[in-house]
Protein backbone atom coordinates (compact mmCIF):
# COMPACT_ATOMS: atom_id res chain seq x y z
CA UNK A 1 0.00 0.00 0.00
CA UNK A 2 2.72 2.57 0.75
CA UNK A 3 1.82 5.99 1.95
CA UNK A 4 -1.12 6.82 3.17
CA UNK A 5 -2.56 9.94 3.59
CA UNK A 6 -6.04 10.21 5.83
CA UNK A 7 -7.22 13.16 5.67
CA UNK A 8 -10.53 12.04 7.24
CA UNK A 9 -9.42 11.68 10.71
CA UNK A 10 -8.85 15.05 13.31
CA UNK A 11 -5.99 14.99 15.33
CA UNK A 12 -7.07 14.09 18.98
CA UNK A 13 -10.58 12.45 18.25
CA UNK A 14 -11.32 8.80 18.89
CA UNK A 15 -11.10 7.98 15.33
CA UNK A 16 -7.54 8.97 15.20
CA UNK A 17 -6.27 7.26 18.14
CA UNK A 18 -7.60 4.12 17.07
CA UNK A 19 -5.84 4.45 13.48
CA UNK A 20 -2.97 4.72 15.94
CA UNK A 21 -3.26 2.29 17.75
CA UNK A 22 -0.71 0.05 18.35
CA UNK A 23 1.67 1.69 15.44
CA UNK A 24 5.04 3.23 16.18
CA UNK A 25 4.50 6.79 15.44
CA UNK A 26 7.12 9.66 14.60
CA UNK A 27 6.46 11.27 17.68
CA UNK A 28 7.37 7.91 19.72
CA UNK A 29 10.70 7.46 18.01
CA UNK A 30 12.65 8.90 20.68
CA UNK A 31 11.77 6.14 22.75
CA UNK A 32 13.92 3.30 21.23
CA UNK A 33 16.81 5.60 19.54
CA UNK A 34 19.07 6.61 21.82
CA UNK A 35 20.79 10.83 21.29
CA UNK A 36 23.67 9.12 19.41
CA UNK A 37 21.33 7.10 16.45
CA UNK A 38 21.82 3.74 18.85
CA UNK A 39 18.90 1.05 18.95
CA UNK A 40 17.99 1.59 22.49
CA UNK A 41 17.64 -1.01 25.35
CA UNK A 42 16.06 0.89 28.58
CA UNK A 43 13.57 0.98 30.57
CA UNK A 44 11.93 3.57 28.47
CA UNK A 45 12.23 1.50 25.29
CA UNK A 46 10.63 -1.18 27.33
CA UNK A 47 7.74 0.53 28.35
CA UNK A 48 6.72 1.35 25.42
CA UNK A 49 7.26 -2.15 23.90
CA UNK A 50 4.98 -3.14 26.08
CA UNK A 51 2.35 -0.22 25.42
CA UNK A 52 2.28 -1.08 22.36
CA UNK A 53 2.02 -4.76 22.32
CA UNK A 54 -1.02 -4.11 24.98
CA UNK A 55 -2.69 -1.84 22.29
CA UNK A 56 -2.40 -4.51 19.46
CA UNK A 57 -3.80 -7.16 21.75
CA UNK A 58 -6.73 -5.34 23.31
CA UNK A 59 -7.57 -2.84 20.14
CA UNK A 60 -7.80 0.53 23.04
CA UNK A 61 -5.35 3.39 23.81
CA UNK A 62 -5.40 3.88 27.27
CA UNK A 63 -6.71 7.81 27.83
CA UNK A 64 -3.20 10.60 28.67
CA UNK A 65 -3.75 13.40 30.91
CA UNK A 66 -3.99 16.47 29.71
CA UNK A 67 -1.77 19.19 31.54
CA UNK A 68 -1.13 23.44 31.06
CA UNK A 69 1.48 22.52 28.76
CA UNK A 70 -0.11 20.31 26.39
CA UNK A 71 -3.56 23.16 26.58
CA UNK A 72 -1.49 25.98 25.91
CA UNK A 73 0.30 23.77 23.15
CA UNK A 74 -2.73 23.38 21.42
CA UNK A 75 -3.55 26.79 21.23
CA UNK A 76 -0.12 28.36 20.54
CA UNK A 77 -0.07 25.71 17.69
CA UNK A 78 -3.36 27.48 16.26
CA UNK A 79 -1.68 30.43 16.28
CA UNK A 80 1.76 29.71 14.82
CA UNK A 81 0.56 27.96 11.64
CA UNK A 82 -2.03 30.74 11.17
CA UNK A 83 1.32 33.04 11.26
CA UNK A 84 3.11 30.97 9.22
CA UNK A 85 0.37 30.88 6.65
CA UNK A 86 0.41 34.63 6.81
CA UNK A 87 4.08 34.57 6.56
CA UNK A 88 5.04 31.85 4.73
CA UNK A 89 2.47 29.56 2.44
CA UNK A 90 -0.31 28.02 2.38
CA UNK A 91 -0.93 24.86 4.38
CA UNK A 92 -3.40 21.62 4.66
CA UNK A 93 -4.71 19.72 7.68
CA UNK A 94 -3.71 16.36 7.63
CA UNK A 95 -5.11 14.13 10.53
CA UNK A 96 -2.65 10.90 9.72
CA UNK A 97 -0.12 9.48 7.53
CA UNK A 98 1.11 5.79 7.42
CA UNK A 99 3.55 4.25 5.05
CA UNK A 100 4.04 0.12 5.62
CA UNK A 101 6.76 -0.27 2.97
CA UNK A 102 9.15 -1.95 5.25
CA UNK A 103 6.92 -4.86 5.66
CA UNK A 104 5.67 -2.77 8.48
CA UNK A 105 3.79 -0.14 9.48
CA UNK A 106 4.88 3.43 10.50
CA UNK A 107 2.62 6.28 11.80
CA UNK A 108 3.15 10.57 11.93
CA UNK A 109 0.50 12.94 12.93
CA UNK A 110 1.78 16.57 10.89
CA UNK A 111 0.91 19.18 11.96
CA UNK A 112 0.43 20.43 8.35
CA UNK A 113 1.37 19.87 5.08
CA UNK A 114 2.79 22.15 2.43
CA UNK A 115 1.53 21.66 -1.32
CA UNK A 116 3.33 18.34 -2.64
CA UNK A 117 6.57 18.44 -1.05
CA UNK A 118 6.51 20.00 2.37
CA UNK A 119 5.71 19.46 6.21
CA UNK A 120 4.99 21.56 8.74
CA UNK A 121 5.62 20.68 12.54
CA UNK A 122 4.77 23.56 15.01
CA UNK A 123 6.28 23.53 19.09
CA UNK A 124 4.92 25.22 21.67
CA UNK A 125 7.76 26.34 23.98
CA UNK A 126 8.78 27.47 27.06
CA UNK A 127 10.55 31.42 26.96
CA UNK A 128 13.75 30.02 28.18
CA UNK A 129 13.72 27.65 25.37
CA UNK A 130 12.87 29.33 22.55
CA UNK A 131 15.89 32.20 23.11
CA UNK A 132 18.10 29.38 23.35
CA UNK A 133 16.78 28.21 19.60
CA UNK A 134 17.59 31.71 18.28
CA UNK A 135 21.00 31.42 20.11
CA UNK A 136 21.96 28.06 19.23
CA UNK A 137 20.62 26.68 16.38
CA UNK A 138 18.56 29.58 13.87
CA UNK A 139 22.02 30.91 12.89
CA UNK A 140 23.54 27.43 12.51
CA UNK A 141 20.96 26.17 10.64
CA UNK A 142 20.28 22.61 13.23
CA UNK A 143 17.59 20.91 14.21
CA UNK A 144 16.75 20.90 18.30
CA UNK A 145 17.37 17.52 19.50
CA UNK A 146 14.14 17.61 20.75
CA UNK A 147 12.64 17.13 17.67
CA UNK A 148 15.34 15.84 15.49
CA UNK A 149 14.04 12.45 15.43
CA UNK A 150 10.08 12.80 15.00
CA UNK A 151 10.79 15.62 11.78
CA UNK A 152 13.34 12.80 9.86
CA UNK A 153 10.31 10.11 11.00
CA UNK A 154 7.89 12.05 9.23
CA UNK A 155 10.06 12.98 6.27
CA UNK A 156 11.01 9.05 5.72
CA UNK A 157 7.35 8.09 6.31
CA UNK A 158 5.75 11.09 3.65
CA UNK A 159 9.17 11.13 1.13
CA UNK A 160 8.37 15.45 1.28
CA UNK A 161 11.42 17.18 0.71
CA UNK A 162 11.30 19.22 3.53
CA UNK A 163 10.21 20.33 6.96
CA UNK A 164 9.41 23.73 8.10
CA UNK A 165 9.45 23.27 12.15
CA UNK A 166 8.17 26.39 13.57
CA UNK A 167 9.01 26.96 17.37
CA UNK A 168 6.39 29.39 19.17
CA UNK A 169 6.53 31.69 21.73
CA UNK A 170 4.26 33.83 22.71
CA UNK A 171 5.81 37.63 23.27
CA UNK A 172 9.12 36.27 21.66
CA UNK A 173 9.77 36.22 17.76
CA UNK A 174 8.60 32.74 16.45
CA UNK A 175 11.54 30.63 14.74
CA UNK A 176 10.87 28.63 11.35
CA UNK A 177 13.75 26.24 10.77
CA UNK A 178 13.55 23.96 7.42
CA UNK A 179 15.01 20.18 7.74
CA UNK A 180 15.86 18.20 4.87
CA UNK A 181 15.80 14.12 4.37
CA UNK A 182 18.83 12.73 6.18
CA UNK A 183 19.59 9.46 5.10
CA UNK A 184 22.22 9.02 8.30
CA UNK A 185 19.83 9.95 10.38
CA UNK A 186 16.65 7.69 8.79
CA UNK A 187 18.97 4.81 8.33
CA UNK A 188 19.56 4.52 11.89
CA UNK A 189 15.43 5.10 12.53
CA UNK A 190 14.40 1.69 9.98
CA UNK A 191 17.21 -0.60 11.80
CA UNK A 192 15.54 0.74 15.53
CA UNK A 193 11.84 -0.21 13.91
CA UNK A 194 12.91 -3.26 12.59
CA UNK A 195 14.38 -4.45 15.78
CA UNK A 196 11.72 -3.25 17.87
CA UNK A 197 8.83 -4.69 15.67
CA UNK A 198 11.15 -8.03 16.09
CA UNK A 199 10.90 -7.76 19.63
CA UNK A 200 7.19 -6.98 19.56
CA UNK A 201 6.50 -10.45 17.71
CA UNK A 202 8.43 -11.81 20.27
CA UNK A 203 6.83 -10.92 22.93
CA UNK A 204 3.65 -11.52 21.72
CA UNK A 205 4.30 -15.28 21.26
CA UNK A 206 5.12 -15.09 24.95
CA UNK A 207 2.53 -13.32 25.84
CA UNK A 208 0.31 -15.91 24.16
CA UNK A 209 1.71 -18.74 25.23
CA UNK A 210 1.74 -17.61 29.07
CA UNK A 211 -2.20 -16.72 28.25
CA UNK A 212 -3.16 -20.74 27.03
CA UNK A 213 -0.67 -22.35 29.53
CA UNK A 214 -1.70 -20.75 32.51
CA UNK A 215 -5.51 -20.42 31.72
CA UNK A 216 -5.97 -17.29 32.70
CA UNK A 217 -9.56 -15.72 33.10
CA UNK A 218 -10.99 -13.26 30.37
CA UNK A 219 -12.57 -10.00 31.48
CA UNK A 220 -14.81 -8.17 29.87
CA UNK A 221 -13.49 -5.06 27.67
CA UNK A 222 -12.32 -1.75 28.92
CA UNK A 223 -14.11 1.50 27.64
CA UNK A 224 -13.04 5.14 27.33
CA UNK A 225 -15.62 6.53 29.11
CA UNK A 226 -15.09 4.17 31.79
CA UNK A 227 -12.24 5.67 32.08
CA UNK A 228 -12.60 9.34 31.62
CA UNK A 229 -15.01 9.32 34.99
CA UNK A 230 -12.38 7.40 37.04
Amino acid sequence: MGIRFHTELTQGTPEWLSARCGLLTASEMKHIITPTLKVASNEKERSHLYELLAQRITGYVEPSYIGDDMLRGMQDEVEAIALYEQHYEAVERVGFITNDEWGFTLGYSPDAVVGKSGLVEAKSRRQKYQVETFVVHVLEGTTPADYLLQVQTGLLITKREWCDLISYSGGLPMAVMRTYPDHVVQGAILTAAREFEHRLSLALLRYEEAVTSSGAIPTKRRETEQEMVI
